[in-house]
């Protein structure tokens, strides 16, 4: 009897593991075909609002996505170009680019949008600005804007492009500017707190200031799971140190260190990436400004490259832009 209970418990045990290595080959089989190309039939509307066959002029739907938003204040205008000169109103932005992407043959049929902005609920204006446009995008970023889903997310965001399609990137940090000029500060619809933003990018910095002068040492928060991100941001922009510490103004000088940094990481993307994006890319990186509620959000654009399947970039379209 003791022989066939040994055998029983072998053969309960190897029925274990037979189950064990089907569950693993299951979930290998399903994460490869996460990746793949899919063979369903296509349909008139996909999840990501990307409509087969839509053939509405880009530059109306530009106008229709703007049609209630704040008119343009010229005295707040003022106040945001004195920190930031060269700065596009988010209509302004929106409606320049659609139209130079239109000349290559970007529709709302055949172009997924592609971010990598802050976490932050203000960051998703720009978001829904282009969403007018191209439908809803896919969120390649994280805390301050990073593109914290790296090689693996820029892969499955360049399956889902549309056969015969092109691709929008638009990355960058973001920072607040409040109604009286303030950068690194903005008022939010039912806080009466005027905030901080970026909260994430802003806590790095005094984490770098700590180090730089002097009192403060390098953590290993990077390896702390639970707040991996911030982690990260700190360690990406710690090599800014000096550059922060000689800023006229840190606030505005912030930003632009982190874009660096940011713009620095995408490239390395998308160079790895880039046979997956079919027809095209197009790379918009700049820093994003957000505002009060009753102003338009801006954009200053530092970027705007159009490159082909092999990563290289074909045009500098940042000229017409800024024109």
């Amino acid at each position: 009897w003791l022989v066939r209970d040994t055998s029983s418990i072998i053969t309960n045990r190897i029925d274990i593991m037979n189950l064990r290595c089907a569950a693993l080959l299951i979930g290998s089989l399903a994460s490869a075909a996460a990746f793949a190309p899919s063979t369903f039939a296509p349909r008139s509307n996909s999840a990501l609002n990307i409509v087969a066959g839509d053939k509405a002029d880009v530059a109306e739907k530009a106008k229709a996505v703007f049609a209630n938003a704040p008119k343009t204040n010229a005295e707040f205008d003022a106040k945001v170009q004195k920190n930031f000169p060269g700065a596009l109103d988010n209509k302004a932005l929106v409606t320049k680019v659609v139209d130079i992407l239109a000349g290559k043959g970007y529709t709302g049929a055949n172009t997924l949008l592609a971010t990598s902005l802050c976490c932050d609920e203000l960051a998703r204006q720009l978001e829904d600005d282009f969403n007018g446009i191209y439908g809803n995008n896919f969120n390649l970023g994280g805390l301050a804007g990073f593109p914290f889903a790296g090689n693996t997310g820029f892969g499955a965001m360049a399956a889902h492009i549309p056969d015969d399609g092109y691709c929008l990137i638009t990355y960058g940090p973001h920072v607040g500017v409040a109604a009286d000029g303030t950068v690194g500060k903005v008022e939010r619809s039912g806080v009466a707190l005027v905030d901080t933003c970026c909260g994430s990018a802003v806590a790095a910095s005094n984490y770098v200031k700590g180090i730089t002068d002097g009192g403060a040492q390098i953590t290993t928060r990077l390896q702390e799971f639970t707040d991996f991100q911030q982690g990260a941001v700190q360690e990406l922009i710690l090599p800014h140190g000096k550059r922060l510490s000689e800023a006229k103004n840190r606030m505005v000088e912030l930003p632009y260190a982190l874009y660096d940094s940011q713009d620095m990481l995408l490239s390395e993307i998308v160079k790895i990436g880039s046979l997956g994006v079919k027809r095209g890319v197009a790379l918009l990186g700049g820093i994003q400004i957000n505002t009060g509620p009753d102003t338009l959000d801006y954009f200053v654009p530092l970027r705007f490259d159009f490159m082909n399947y092999r990563g290289e970039i074909v045009e500098d379209m940042l000229p017409a832009l800024k024109k």
